[in-house]
């Protein structure tokens, strides 16, 4: 299961059915479970955990070192969960000793060709980044999101639940769940409804939702009037929880 040109180092733990493809690398403290498959050429450098059943393509660069000046050889990590699809080119740096430590993708993830996520950053369950997306360090993304292809995030931002954002989307600033954004800078344009239908969320819940982006952005509400009325709306409808709970921790303010 380890082509023969592949350099796997002792310190390695590699569980027995771990594929691992012709000129891989894996080096010392890296941790990958049953039923991954890591392509030609790519490099897996601890400390790092690699979850059960991922599809890891060619040329990728995984738990590399932190690209920040103030690195100084710490013991940082990258987790990896399980079942994600990271297609080629895509490169996850490790955390920093000034933040978590860890970097962190989740699970049912499919990561498109040349994504980079940076230092300390945490990545949920089930998003999808198309190709070239970047996250900047310490950036949090929600379970369920879609980022379009070269969309840019900047450091610090959290991107809610079940956020969409258009080609070529620059974030700087965190983005309510829930919200469909584009443009360079990034202007919210209504809920996403479609994804929100793929997920099972009935007509009458998307109507209380888009209720709820109404009251944020075409109100005239300022932020604290909003969170009220949000909670107010919450009481009866849980979905919108996820809304006034997200902007009472926004720490950057959100697009606008």
């Amino acid at each position: 299961m380890i082509h023969s040109s592949a350099i796997v180092d002792t310190a390695a733990e590699i569980a027995d059915d771990v594929e691992i493809g012709p000129y891989a690398v894996i080096g010392a403290r890296v941790t990958i479970e049953s039923g991954t498959r890591v392509g030609a050429h790519t490099v897996i450098q601890g400390p790092a955990k690699i979850g059960r059943d991922n599809v890891i393509h060619p040329f990728n660069s995984l738990g590399g070192a932190p690209q920040d000046k103030k690195y100084d050889g710490e013991s940082t990590e990258l987790i990896i969960g399980e079942r994600n699809t990271i297609r080629e080119y895509c490169t996850f740096n490790r955390g920093t000793a000034q933040d978590k430590g860890l970097t962190k993708l989740g699970d049912d993830n499919w990561i498109m060709a040349y994504t980079h996520i940076a230092p300390d950053c945490h990545v949920g369950n089930e998003t999808i980044f198309a190709n070239c997306a970047a996250l900047a360090g310490h950036v949090t993304v929600e379970d369920k999101t879609i980022l379009g292809g070269y969309t840019i995030v900047h450091q610090f931002c959290r991107i809610g639940y079940h956020a969409f954002t258009g080609m070529g989307t620059i974030i700087r600033n965190d983005v309510p769940p829930y919200t469909m954004l584009n443009g360079n800078p990034a202007h919210p344009y209504g809920i996403n409804t479609e994804g929100l239908r793929r997920s099972g969320y009935t007509a009458a819940q998307i109507r209380v939702l888009r209720q709820a982006y109404k009251i944020i952005y075409k109100s005239g509400n300022h932020l604290q009037e909003a969170i009220e009325q949000l909670e107010a709306l919450a009481e009866d409808n849980s979905e919108v929880g996820r809304l006034p709970r997200f902007l009472r921790a926004s720490g950057r303010g959100i697009v606008r």
